[in-house]
């Protein structure tokens, strides 16, 4: 919509282009403002405005109710205030450490690239060893006073970044779509409502839940652990990040954040609202950096108590064992290949339809997604037709759409992973219905993959066995119940598994012989309050709920107390 003058100083805007966009966006809704903002300032991409900005906008229309020349004016000061001082660049190679932003210790940067454009969007800066050591003596400093605070504090706190970060979701959410190309209607509806979701859960909890008992003629006290180094992905960045932070600092833990490097926009905002929210200096700190340097020296520092891990089997493997030097506890959740048993019943077709597009969620992005679909044989092509249908029915292109269904996959190296994987199920021998590793044909650039559905799939397959973490779709054909439940447990993982049956009692028999974290019967969806989390190389401990605040506190038995 601008067109740079002269000397690319100041926009020129149409006085009809702008009044379209008057009547459409300026009114009520944030999310209205913002798209309305995005098309003022195009160059914002990345950079969201704050609320701040978007304040003025009731102003910027009564310039331009008055005469468009005062609007001109007054919108062109107001872009060089939103660009010039700009907290965007300047932030976003800074780390928050202690209650402000500093500048980093070390020099190494790294590019966040929208994987819708394959564009630079942001650079962020890498930290090192010593940038950890200062965020985790802040951390360190403020549990001091922090964990002593009462519960009625932590309320008071919690509930004011709730309330930031209902606010501010939208801003969230487009952060989201930006940095890891998830299609903006779930960024809005699924993404950055996750988070929130985790900060209420926590609320409750902390307000019914007694920290001393009484056992025998002993006190038993539950106090916060000390120090975390939290480690989140870039797969569900804002509800990874709450899922760990919310319950950490409800029961007195400082901590020390280092989000993906993939996807840190999201992150760094939330760090905005944190500080924004009151807590005290060094309560909260975020340090930037990759798994190897930063994710290292967290998960050693003698001074860090407890680290939360999501990610890889493989990486929550060196994290272990670099814990283990200093004996600290670990919780982690890991990969997953979850099986979706499909008992054969009137409701099998609806069945088949609900599981394909689970396993599209969030571009198959998901660790819980259900991508082994397990179908009685007597009906494998029947499943790999509806499967397919569901498939070549969803909508693929540009997050920003509303329209969209399927993004991009969130970066180089995950495009690159799922097209290696689809390429290798054709050649062991998986019958390709639909989809496959050519680029979908509307998309010219970005790391796009259409939706693949595999029949004829046996479990020993690659793709049956390895997390692909895209959406790809492999469809198993068992012989029997007890056939189907031995496929299902036959996996390193054990994350999640669903259940499909008209008959729930069986349906829930099936689920209590399956040795995964979690089970899902008839497309049942998460409830904040339940426990979340895997059996065997799919993690250890539990997020959410009261069993997350359990990883976050030790438990103490004062003996002789009256």
């Amino acid at each position: 919509m601008f067109r740079k003058n002269g000397g690319g100083k100041s926009p020129a805007l149409s006085t009809t282009i702008f009044r379209e966009y008057r009547q459409a966006f300026l009114p009520r809704s944030h999310c209205s403002r913002r798209c309305f903002w995005s098309c003022l300032h195009p160059n914002s991409l990345g950079c969201s405005p704050s609320f701040d900005e978007l304040d003025v906008f009731p102003i910027l229309v009564q310039a331009f109710d008055d005469g468009f020349e005062n609007f001109a004016s007054l919108l062109s000061a107001n872009m060089t205030t939103a660009a010039g001082g700009a907290r965007n660049m300047d932030k976003n190679l800074s780390f928050y450490i202690d209650g402000e932003w500093v500048s980093p210790r070390g020099g190494r940067t790294h590019d966040v690239v929208n994987p819708a454009t394959e564009e630079v969007i942001a650079r962020i800066s890498l930290g090192c060893e010593e940038d950890v050591d200062t965020a985790v003596a802040a951390a360190r400093k403020a549990f001091a006073s922090f964990s002593t605070l009462s519960v009625v504090n932590h309320l008071e706190l919690l509930r004011s970044l709730t309330t930031i970060y209902a606010r501010r979701q939208f801003e969230l959410a487009e952060a989201i779509t930006s940095e890891m190309g998830s299609p903006i209607e779930w960024s809005r509806t699924a993404q950055a409502p996750a988070g929130y979701d985790h900060l209420v859960e926590a609320i409750k909890v902390l307000e019914s839940t007694d920290f001393t008992t009484r056992l025998g003629n002993a006190l038993i006290v539950q106090e916060p652990i000390g120090v975390c180094a939290l480690i989140t992905p870039w797969n569900w960045p804002a509800n990874q990040v709450m899922a760990k932070l919310a319950p950490a600092l409800a029961v007195g833990c400082t901590v020390v954040l280092k989000p993906s490097e993939m996807a840190p926009l999201s992150a760094m905002l939330i760090a905005d609202m944190v500080h924004e929210a009151g807590f005290p200096a060094g309560v909260f700190n975020l340090v930037n950096g990759d798994g190897a340097i930063v994710g290292s020296a967290l998960s050693k520092h003698p001074d860090i108590d407890m680290v939360s891990f999501t990610g890889s089997t493989d990486a929550g493997i060196a994290v272990a064992q670099n814990a283990a030097v200093t004996v600290k506890r670990v919780c982690q959740e890991l990969g997953g290949k979850s099986p979706n048993i499909i008992l054969d019943g009137e409701d099998f077709a609806e069945a088949v339809a609900k599981g394909a597009r689970r396993c599209f969620n969030n571009t198959g992005q998901t660790c819980t997604a259900p991508t082994r679909m397990l179908v009685p044989a007597s009906r494998l092509q029947e499943a790999a037709r509806i499967a397919a249908d569901v498939a070549d029915a969803l909508i693929v292109g540009d997050p920003l759409s509303s329209q969209t269904q399927i993004g991009p996959l969130a970066n180089a190296s995950q495009y690159s992973k799922v097209r290696r994987l689809i390429d290798l199920g054709v050649e062991e021998g998986a019958m390709l219905v639909t989809g496959g590793s050519t680029h979908p044909v509307d998309t010219k650039v970005g790391y796009f993959v259409r939706p693949t559905v595999f029949a004829g799939v046996s479990p020993d397959m690659t793709i049956a066995r390895e997390e692909i973490f895209g959406p790809v779709l492999s469809i198993i054909a068992y012989a029997d119940e007890d056939h189907a439940v031995q496929i299902a447990n036959n996996t390193v993982f054990g994350l999640s598994a669903a259940v499909s049956c008209s008959d729930a009692d069986r349906a829930e028999k099936v689920a209590r012989r399956i040795r995964a974290g979690m089970v899902h019967i008839n497309g049942a969806g998460l409830d904040t309050g339940a426990p979340f989390g895997g059996y065997k190389q799919s993690g250890n401990g539990r997020e959410q709920g009261r069993y997350g605040f359990e990883e976050y506190l030790e438990t103490k038995a004062i003996f002789g107390h009256s």
